[in-house]
């Protein structure tokens, strides 16, 4: 399997924005109508989800049905019920319409105290309800600097896919987001990026052999934008990308799908 054989897949992170239920409507609208010009993006061949706030899932599903743009959530619970105040769990994901999570992302990471541990917690509760799980991993500056870059993100692959096999890790996307470039502005070098997959693809084919290796999908993300996707969606082990503020924009957002469509 190549890299034409994977399907790339762009997804839209909304993080706390919009502020209201209609904006997030809106947002969606403007995207859905984006992705239809032609001249503004040409979907073919690329998965497109966007993942906005909890309180505006229902809502966005709604606007999505029939398109095919895809809901997806920014986080979960490892729990199914239960005394977990302020949690949101993957069979209510699934209830609201959504078809994917975001775990692991390193805002939660720093914010909330997520674990890899907890993480993986999460891919298996997601996978049991039917959600395909979109698994952050990433490196602080530090890391980098310091040469720990590949080291710390395998980490993040082991414990974050412990006890999983070649069957249930089919069912997962993995995003590598550097934790210096998510909303700084800096975006890591094209060739650094798939550096960084490549050592992620090599891990997996260790773990859980070469085909389920070649098959996953690893997505970049950390201040991805229009003018950086092209070069970075260029590399071959590079299948999309979870982006963040740029995805507010329904004219960038579609650029970026653009940018992941294989020649």
């Amino acid at each position: 399997m190549t890299s034409r054989d994977r399907t790339p897949l762009v997804c839209g992170n909304w993080k706390l924005h919009p502020a209201t239920i209609a904006a997030s409507e809106a947002l969606a609208r403007e995207v859905i109508a984006m992705l239809r010009s032609p001249e503004s993006a040409s979907p073919l061949g690329v998965e497109v989800a966007v993942a906005p706030v909890f309180t505006a899932l229902a809502a966005v599903s709604r606007v999505l049905a029939g398109t095919s743009v895809a809901l997806a959530a920014q986080d979960t619970c490892a729990h199914e019920q239960g005394a977990f105040t302020g949690e949101v769990a993957p069979a209510m994901l699934l209830d609201a319409g959504c078809g994917l999570c975001i775990i692991g992302h390193s805002e939660r990471r720093q914010f909330f105290g997520e674990t890899d541990a907890g993480v993986s917690k999460k891919r298996e509760a997601l996978l049991g309800r039917g959600l395909r799980p979109i698994v952050c991993v990433g490196e602080h500056l530090a890391d980098r600097e310091a040469g720990r870059a590949i080291e710390v993100v395998l980490r993040h692959i082991d414990a974050s896919f412990d006890g999983a096999d070649a069957a249930s890790l089919a069912r997962c996307v993995i995003a590598y987001e550097p934790v210096w470039a998510i909303g700084t502005g800096k975006v890591a070098q094209p060739e650094d990026a798939q550096a960084m997959h490549v050592a992620i693809r090599g891990r997996l084919a260790a773990k859980f052999g070469d085909k389920a290796a070649a098959a996953m999908r690893i997505l970049y993300g950390g201040s991805v934008r229009p003018d950086n996707a092209p070069d970075l969606m260029a590399e071959p082990d590079i299948d999309g990308a979870l982006v963040g503020g740029a995805s507010l924009d329904a004219k960038g957002f579609a650029a970026i799908v653009r940018a992941a469509v294989r020649p």
